[in-house]
């Protein structure tokens, strides 16, 4: 979160933000506070000031043989204490407030963020390929899974409930292969790949900025430790270094993963029920960059090239989009969607989001670095980005590689992952 002296000093700034997202963060409120913690403080202060003068002075009346006076000054001085300790409640309990709407500002925006309140207004800056064409009427997943029968969603919401799909034969070995052929594309780029624990505890998700913002969006585990199921790979990955002053030379960190995510989707209700474009749990790799501030724009451009990448060898159209303001992520800076063509849909559908969140998420999560031994501790610059969720690359393989007869066939680079099938074409 920003420190209360860069909010105090940065006010305008940050509420032209807070405008530019559409937030409704009151920072009035946020600044009326700050000053009458400031009052508070110098008040306590003050009071100690006092209290410290006071007790030399009652040493020194006992020592001049003045102890009725002593005494009555000792008197006083004890009320004094006790006012001092109800203050000093009073303003722990007004800073604990303080750090708590501290934690709902959203991070700052770059220049170059166009203003607009939704999706509506985000700008394409690139795409490639082109929107395939089909001498048949193009079907989506959901349809085309169902009639293979790879696709199972009744099964998945009798055993668990709506927003759960069963994959069978060759959607679930499809998405084994898509998982491993990103992990194998991301580490021969120059990611470190890491297995990560699939549960997080609630400092990691203040860290990263799920919470508070994003509470109702996850899902809690029943126990006295307060840990959640992961959202996605961004968290424990970023959490890595959570504390820590990395020394010379260790930037840049760059790391790629897998994690199954879970999500509760409180905010999309009645949003993408069909198919398996948003479910409660989901699939996918992650990359994550910790890195000097200086490195943090080209290193968004290079993470956001490596999910291209990956789109680009399955052989599948997309656009590049630079999200408006209102759009942008709480705690990104800057953010790039790259949205692929579903031809069952007939749309473009988010696949990917790459972010840059400057110093955000260090500052949260405690990430610094020092350029050299001795040197003042600075926090790093933080980025992720989707290369690529399982779920959502399938339902862009099937609907854009099926077939007249109702088959998939499997993209050339995914094949030596499933040992030479070329077709999908049921269990």
């Amino acid at each position: 979160m920003f420190a209360a002296r860069f909010v105090e000093e940065n006010a305008e700034l940050i509420t032209a933000t807070l405008a530019a997202r559409r937030s409704h963060v009151d920072m009035e409120e946020i600044l009326g506070l700050l000053h009458h913690r400031k009052f508070k403080l110098e008040h306590l202060q003050g009071l100690q000031a006092e209290r410290n003068s006071g007790s030399k002075e009652v040493g020194a009346l006992f020592k001049a043989g003045k102890r009725d006076e002593a005494q009555a000054k000792r008197e006083r001085l004890a009320l004094l204490g006790k006012e001092i300790a109800q203050l000093d409640s009073e303003t722990k309990d007004l800073q604990a407030k303080i750090d708590g709407l501290l934690l709902t500002l959203p991070n700052l925006l770059a220049d170059n963020v166009p203003d607009g309140g939704d999706e509506e207004s985000n700008i394409e800056v690139a795409s490639w390929g082109e929107v395939p064409e089909f001498d048949f009427e193009a079907k989506d997943h959901h349809d085309l899974g169902e009639e293979l029968g790879i696709l199972n969603f009744e099964q998945g919401a009798k055993v668990t409930g709506s927003r759960f799909t069963v994959l069978h034969g060759g959607a679930a070995r499809l998405s084994r292969a898509l998982m491993m052929y990103f992990l194998d594309q991301n580490t021969a780029a120059g990611y470190g790949e890491v297995l990560p624990p699939f549960i997080v505890n609630a400092d990691s998700l203040r860290g990263t900025s799920q919470l508070p913002k994003f509470g109702d969006d996850l899902f809690r585990l029943q126990n006295p430790d307060n840990y959640y199921l992961v959202p996605t790979a961004e968290v424990p990955v970023t959490n890595l270094h959570a504390g820590e002053i990395l020394p010379p030379g260790a930037l840049p960190k760059r790391y790629t993963a897998y994690t199954p995510c879970f999500r509760a989707e409180a905010g999309s209700y009645g949003r993408d029920t069909r198919g398996l474009i948003r479910q409660h749990q989901f699939e996918k790799v992650e990359l994550v960059q910790i890195v000097a501030p200086e490195d943090s724009e080209q290193a968004h451009e290079d993470l956001t090239g490596q999910s291209e990448a990956l789109l680009q060898a399955l052989g599948l159209h997309y656009r590049k989009m630079l999200l408006s303001s209102g759009d942008t992520s709480f705690a990104a800076w800057r953010c790039y969607d790259l949205e692929v063509w579903l031809p069952g849909q007939g749309a473009y559908r988010e696949i990917s989001s790459c972010s840059n969140f400057r110093d955000f998420q260090a500052r949260r999560a405690g990430i610094r670095f020092r350029r050299e031994a001795g040197a003042k501790p600075e926090f790093a610059h933080t980025l992720n980005g989707s290369a690529l969720p399982l779920g959502r690359t399938l339902v862009a393989v099937m609907e854009n590689y099926q077939q007249a007869d109702g088959t998939i066939t499997v993209p050339d680079v995914l094949r030596p992952y499933m040992g030479g099938v070329t077709t999908i074409g049921g269990v």
